[in-house]
């Protein structure tokens, strides 16, 4: 399941603000736009980015922005009951018998784990399949990473190239007061635009997507422990203090303050 990442949208929109606060504050919006300059800085970032990546990998970009707006959902925490209820059916019924289960199961990647032990996959087999995937995984999301992590690297020097621009038709015209005036703008303009993209934009998209890598990859590698354990026939306690181990003192509190709190049952919820 997916959901908005409002604070990724409000950090750009509240750092934004700032700036053009801090822009009309002291003089009109208009004093800071100019449409060369924007030329200079995001499309010859855009046209660098063309040649660094292939076609290929850079279609990805709109999937990859997708993925810091709309946050999928991860709760480590939430599959500790889960394995337990299937560590204790197991143990009454036998693996097979969890075959029933697989329907209600909607992560493809535990339930192709699962389908593995239940067909009686050796360990060793399931951790490199498994493993593997995850690799793949994270080789996937660095892409991302960089993708963006490169493109704030070259829109400010894009900016800088723009700077260079405009001091050179400044030199060049002197004698020419109008001219060094449009030229001092795109000079500075220029850097402007680029500092602003790289430090509200991409550095921090790049970011983002690193951390819901490493929770990703956390969650899928808390899955093949219990997998293991599961097939192991490792007591249900045991594994559910395996799949705790992936957690911060803080989501283990929460999750025994759910635990603890009247759950819901039967298909009833508790109206608080």
């Amino acid at each position: 399941m997916k959901k908005i990442d409002f604070l990724t949208i409000s950090g750009m929109a509240f750092g934004l603000g700032l700036v053009l606060w801090g822009i009309m504050t002291e003089s009109p919006l208009s004093t800071f736009i100019d449409f060369p300059s924007f030329l200079i800085t995001a499309g010859g970032s855009f046209g660098a980015m063309l040649i660094n990546f292939q076609l290929s990998q850079f279609r990805q970009v709109f999937k990859i922005t997708m993925q810091v707006i709309f946050e999928k959902t991860v709760d480590i925490s939430s599959l500790g009951q889960l394995f337990v209820n299937l560590a204790q059916k197991s143990r009454r019924e036998g693996l097979l018998a969890l075959e029933d289960d697989l329907e209600e199961i909607d992560d493809p990647f535990l339930r192709n784990g699962l389908q593995m032990v239940i067909d009686g996959f050796e360990p060793e087999s399931i951790r490199d399949i498994m493993e593997t995937e995850i690799v793949t995984l994270s080789q996937r999301h660095q892409l991302g990473q960089n993708l963006f992590r490169t493109w704030g690297t070259l829109a400010p020097a894009f900016g800088m190239i723009g700077t260079l621009i405009g001091l050179i038709q400044m030199l060049t015209s002197l004698d020419d007061p109008d001219a060094i005036g449009s030229g001092m703008a795109v000079a500075l303009i220029t850097t402007f635009y680029g500092c602003l993209m790289a430090n509200l934009i991409f550095i921090p998209i790049a970011g983002k997507l690193e951390i819901v890598s490493e929770k990703e990859v956390a969650y899928k590698e808390a899955i093949v422990d219990a997998l293991l354990a599961l097939q192991a026939g490792v007591n249900p306690r045991i594994l559910q203090e395996k799949i705790n181990a992936y957690l911060s003192p803080e989501e283990r509190r929460k999750a025994e303050e759910r635990k603890a709190s009247p759950a819901e049952t039967e298909g009833e919820k508790v109206i608080v």
